[in-house]
């Protein structure tokens, strides 16, 4: 796949890697349930079996203004009264000002952002023949939901996957940010990809636990308290 990249066309380079990943699961590769992260990770982008309005990405009082990425996991708080939203984006950049375009959405800011569901994509189910609906799935919701479900991002991860020549270049040169993550995009669009052991290893150091050199047993609060983690 490397050798044929360098000639694919932008647009058709991200259809391409939409395609890929669309064959990836619900749970992002690599990243196993832990107490940082217990509550439902769903992907949001890209589901070519959705029939309605995906998920997105904005700050808060833009109306026009959106964030669609390549690729979306969120993961949903496991507590009613605690709505927060974790992110993980994939991105797909065929050039470096595409790169440089892309990196700095997420670069870190004192503003906050929004992680937007629609009301008709969490009534649907998460696979065609399933008559359960993503919104029983979602633990932060207990009632069958009547407007969008809005929640600010508490942490915010992504995957870029470059051209092999510009990865070679990039991780030559500069360095990432602590919540960037790189890869050459014909690691994504492999048969398997999300299988490649050297890809789920990668995505594993995105998730919110990787931080922590070691997990206790049970949640504590700052004051040794034990917290519920249902």
């Amino acid at each position: 796949m490397g050798e044929i990249l360098p000639v694919m066309k932008g647009p058709v380079l991200d259809r391409k890697v939409r395609e890929c990943l669309d064959r990836w699961p619900q749970r992002p590769p690599g990243i196993e349930p832990s107490l940082k992260q217990p509550g439902t990770w769903l992907k949001a982008r890209p589901d070519s079996a959705c029939t309605v309005h995906q998920p997105y990405l904005k700050l808060p009082g833009s109306k026009q203004l959106k964030t669609l990425p390549d690729g979306l996991y969120l993961h949903f708080s496991p507590r009613p009264d605690e709505p927060y939203v974790d992110i993980l984006c994939i991105e797909a950049c065929s050039t470096y000002q595409n790169l440089l375009d892309k990196r700095s959405r997420f670069a870190p800011s004192t503003g906050s952002l929004l992680a937007v569901c629609p009301v008709d994509w969490l009534m649907q189910p998460i696979r065609p023949g399933s008559a359960i609906p993503r919104w029983r799935l979602i633990r932060t919701i207990n009632h069958e939901p009547r407007a969008p479900l809005i929640l600010p991002v508490r942490d915010a991860r992504v995957l870029f996957a470059l051209r092999p020549q510009h990865y070679m270049g990039f991780v030559s040169s500069q360095t990432a940010h602590a919540h960037e993550f790189y890869c050459p995009m014909d690691a994504l669009m492999d048969e398997g990809g999300d299988q490649n052991p050297a890809l789920r290893a990668l995505m594993a150091r995105a998730a919110a636990a990787a931080n922590f050199m070691e997990l206790p047993a049970r949640a504590e609060g700052w004051d040794g308290a034990a917290l519920d983690k249902d």
